[in-house]
């Protein structure tokens, strides 16, 4: 069995919605922040994360912040050979998610695995044996949204409390949300 434990991260409106035409279909500083900190945060300085993501969640992220620091980029898609000359150097194109974990597997430096879109991806690692946990911002609002978020099974998943996961309901703006982590059983 595979020691590459995945974390989904994502958030979600009323609808399970996670986007609309390429990009989030609301502005949540307080929650990317959560997102960065949650997919950079390290406990050994000597090791790094890495998120795994397909080929529109990557063109989705706007240029400047491409690829995401302090983190090893993976990027899921059929076309390796067209993507793997459209990337910067240092990110990782692979065809699919076991090709991805084999990947992290064969590198000692990797501390946590965080799955981070889209659609598609989300379905593949949330059904994969390695799925661990979902990290889920359940935004309290709903949203036009043109891609969506897959149904948690709440036989395999359950809703669990984590130490340095805010558990009271979170507001920006008009906007209320909670952070939730669902482990799988």
């Amino acid at each position: 069995m595979s020691k590459v434990k995945l974390n989904l991260i994502a958030a979600a409106c009323e609808n399970m919605g996670i986007g609309a035409n390429g990009t989030l279909p609301w502005k949540l500083k307080k929650e990317m922040a959560y997102f960065a900190t949650m997919t950079t945060k390290v406990k050994d300085t000597n090791k790094t994360n890495a998120v795994i993501m397909g080929r529109r969640t990557w063109d989705c992220i706007p240029m400047k912040y491409r690829p995401l620091s302090d983190r090893l980029n993976i990027v899921l898609t059929h076309q390796v050979d067209v993507v793997k000359g459209k990337v910067p150097e240092g990110v990782i194109v692979v065809p699919g998610l076991d090709e991805a974990i084999s990947y992290i597997e064969s590198r000692d430096d990797i501390e946590s695995t965080w799955v981070i879109g889209g659609s598609s991806i989300y379905k593949a690692a949330m059904e994969h044996p390695n799925c661990g946990k979902i990290y889920l911002t359940e935004i309290q609002k709903s949203f036009d949204c043109d891609t969506f978020f897959p149904n948690i099974d709440k036989q395999q998943f359950h809703l669990v409390d984590e130490e340095e996961i805010p558990g009271e309901i979170q507001m920006e703006g008009d906007i209320s949300y909670y952070f939730r982590v669902y482990r799988r059983l």
